[in-house]
């Protein structure tokens, strides 16, 4: 059993944790017990969670956001009862803190660009969380001071182009769904970059009216191609959707996401390689249930003008001021962000992938005017 494991065993099986959220010790034994084997088991947590009133121990939890939380779901009666519930949570909290973006990293090992990240999070405590998913074993230090300390939630193991990848996607996502402050939830890679500074994209994101995931329907066989009929009837040829992984949501979006048992277990059984969940799971699902929440497209740039299974990377001899302002600004009306009123902005994408750690020093010698700050920040 894995170091982090025993943590949640500890926390959940504590007696004056148990006093404090007001469950019984049973409860927590259970809950404890599964996370144990399982961390991550969907439909075991939700028969626990309901069982020892999932509602009391989501609301209890939200505010001790400096423990390592387990993946615990939001869906007590389907979809429509979890929504409701954690509404009716949040009004309790409405006017007592700004709503806050949750920066999730599923990454591989060391975020190496973390030193940029420190300096666009700088300033702007109280408005964003940030949650980090990476290999259970790799062992990660961090500094007490920096933005990433107790940021790294309880993992397994994820292999691409497996099911453990959106297994991942939805722990984080879980994990976010704590904090009834969060209002937006991002996906970044260990190799994300952001384009703009703090204030821009925070202020951009919590007035969009719709979520950003990528979801279109691809004739092709990279698209259609992959659709296994035995989906049916749950997932029809004209239900499928492609899209990249790196979406941004919004809380309604996320909670539809990680309460899921209905397109999940087919997506887990059925979508093998050369299908990949990581491409298809998430766009169809957001197509089902939340396509007028959403806007069909990703805020995160990547390459794809060469063709493979992966796309450009981009070291210290592609870094330039004139190479990111070409992504941030360089594409037509109708691909520029929109913003709350339905208007177009100026800018493309808000982050941008593939970034390799050899890029960091050019990154930050730019960043003064990339992000907007002083040179005194450095």
């Amino acid at each position: 059993m894995s170091e982090e494991v025993s943590e949640i065993r500890e926390l959940f099986t504590d007696k004056d944790l148990d006093e404090d959220l007001n469950i019984p010790s049973a409860c927590n034994r259970a809950l404890a017990g599964s996370l144990g084997s399982l961390v991550i088991s969907v439909k075991r947590m939700q028969t626990i969670v309901i069982r020892c009133h999932s509602q009391c121990l989501l609301q209890k939890l939200l505010i001790q956001p400096t423990r390592t939380l387990p993946f615990v779901t939001t869906k007590a009666a389907g979809t429509a009862t979890a929504a409701a519930v954690d509404s009716a949570k949040r009004k309790k909290f409405q006017g007592e803190h700004a709503p806050k973006i949750a920066f999730m990293f599923l990454t591989k090992g060391p975020l190496h660009l973390s030193p940029l990240w420190e300096t666009f999070f700088q300033g702007h405590q109280g408005l964003y969380t940030i949650y980090v998913h990476t290999h259970p074993l790799f062992n990660w230090t961090v500094p007490v001071d920096s933005v990433f300390y107790r940021t790294r939630i309880p993992s397994k193991t994820v292999k691409w182009g497996q099911a453990s990848m959106i297994d991942a996607e939805r722990r984080l996502l879980a994990n976010a769904l704590l904090d009834f402050y969060n209002e937006r939830f991002v996906l970044l890679s260990e190799t994300c970059i952001p384009l703009f500074n703090f204030t821009t994209i925070y202020n951009f994101l919590v007035n969009a009216n719709q979520g950003f995931v990528a979801s279109y329907d691809d004739p092709r066989t990279t698209g259609r191609g992959r659709y296994n009929p035995k989906m049916a009837p749950t997932i029809t040829i004209s239900d499928w959707r492609k899209g990249s992984q790196w979406f941004e949501m919004n809380r309604k979006m996320a909670i539809e996401t990680v309460s899921d048992t209905s397109y999940y277990p087919i997506f887990n059984e059925l979508c093998r390689p050369p299908c990949y969940s990581d491409e298809h799971y998430i766009p169809t699902l957001i197509s089902k249930c939340c396509s007028l929440e959403n806007s069909n497209r990703s805020i995160t740039w990547v390459d794809w003008s060469k063709a493979g299974p992966h796309p450009g990377r981009f070291g210290r001899a592609s870094i330039s001021l004139e190479f990111l302002n070409d992504i941030r600004f360089n594409c037509t009306a109708p691909h520029r962000l929109n913003s709350s009123n339905a208007s177009s902005t100026s800018m493309c994408f808000l982050f941008g992938r593939k970034f390799m750690s050899d890029a960091l020093r050019p990154l930050l010698q730019i960043a003064p005017i990339l992000l907007g700050l002083n040179s005194s920040q450095f």
